[in-house]
């Protein structure tokens, strides 16, 4: 299996925290770069950097966006993944420091050689600014892939999925950008699902990141349990990075796609334009997946991150 070299733009939270596990088995992963989203910044921050210390990785972190990119106060997720971020779970603090705090230089160096996919499985915040102060920026990376939207129903509203609807404005800048994009959106992550049998997997075994993994899933399937009546939970940001890694997994359809920002019942929705004869279909987007094997993939990078 390939090492493709990637930076992950993410805001720990559960399943960012797989998507971390998965980059660091199966990726080249240059850097970690965080964004207030399911959690406040000083807690993604936090996440990151005691994840990687967990599963004995020096990648370094740059500290990113703490709110959406019009300005406006955060919105986050803390009622689906506990109020740190990681389902209850408490890792142990990290000792490393940020490497910086400023993710938009660290995007423009790392990504300087024209070979390194960002993968941001967050709100778009950070890479909207990275846009906004050097347009030409896209045209150094080779594809950006992101967890975010949806071609059918949304997570948040009936419309919007949790990424784009924390900030529709830097969404709407990345996706009119022009930048070569894949999208795996709900309609996608939904049809890869873990529970309790993931859970016990990781439970047996005697790694510290299965045992926060399955923690962290524990909590995760309970809100599903109680709000879905399953105790299966989605494994959205892990898709985005796998994507990079295996994409014949992935089924996919060109599409076009635009940020709704303004509608009253439709703010943060993807309106993917799905017709035969649509105009200008620029965006990759993925539809299906091979889920067992992705789920496989998941739980085995959970269980040992440093293969």
């Amino acid at each position: 299996m390939s090492r493709p070299k990637i930076v992950l733009d993410c805001d720990p939270g559960v399943d960012d925290m797989f998507a971390l596990f998965c980059a660091l088995r199966y990726c080249d992963l240059l850097a970690v770069t965080s964004v207030a989203g399911n959690v406040g910044l000083d807690y993604t921050t936090e996440n990151a950097l005691a994840i990687l210390e967990l599963a004995g990785s020096d990648v370094p972190v740059h500290r990113g966006a703490a709110g959406p990119f019009n300005g406006t106060t955060a919105e986050d997720a803390r009622h689906v993944h506990g109020e740190t971020g990681l389902g209850g779970v408490s890792l142990p603090a990290a000792t490393a420091n940020i490497a910086s705090d400023d993710a938009t230089d660290a995007l423009f160096d790392l990504t300087a050689t024209g070979d390194v996919t960002v993968v941001a499985i967050g709100p778009l915040t950070n890479i909207a600014h990275a846009i906004e102060r050097d347009p030409t920026w896209i045209r150094r990376i080779p594809r950006l892939v992101i967890m975010g939207g949806s071609t059918s129903a949304g997570n948040v509203t009936s419309h919007a999925e949790f990424n784009i609807w924390a900030d529709p404005e830097a969404a709407a800048v990345v996706f009119d950008s022009g930048i070569s994009l894949t999208m795996a959106g709900l309609n996608l992550t939904r049809q890869v699902t873990m529970g309790q049998p993931e859970i016990d997997t990781m439970s047996a075994s005697s790694t510290p990141t299965a045992a926060a993994g399955a923690g962290a899933l524990d909590y995760y399937s309970d809100f599903s349990m109680a709000h879905y009546g399953v105790k299966q939970s989605a494994m959205h940001d892990p898709c985005a990075v796998l994507e990079v890694v295996r994409p014949e997994l992935f089924g996919r359809e060109a599409m076009s796609v635009n940020i709704e920002t303004a509608g009253v019942h439709t703010r943060g929705m993807t309106v993917c334009d799905q017709r035969a004869n649509a105009v200008a279909p620029d965006t990759d987007v993925l539809v299906d997946a091979a889920s067992s094997v992705v789920v496989e993939l998941i739980v085995q990078a959970a269980i040992d991150p440093a293969s």
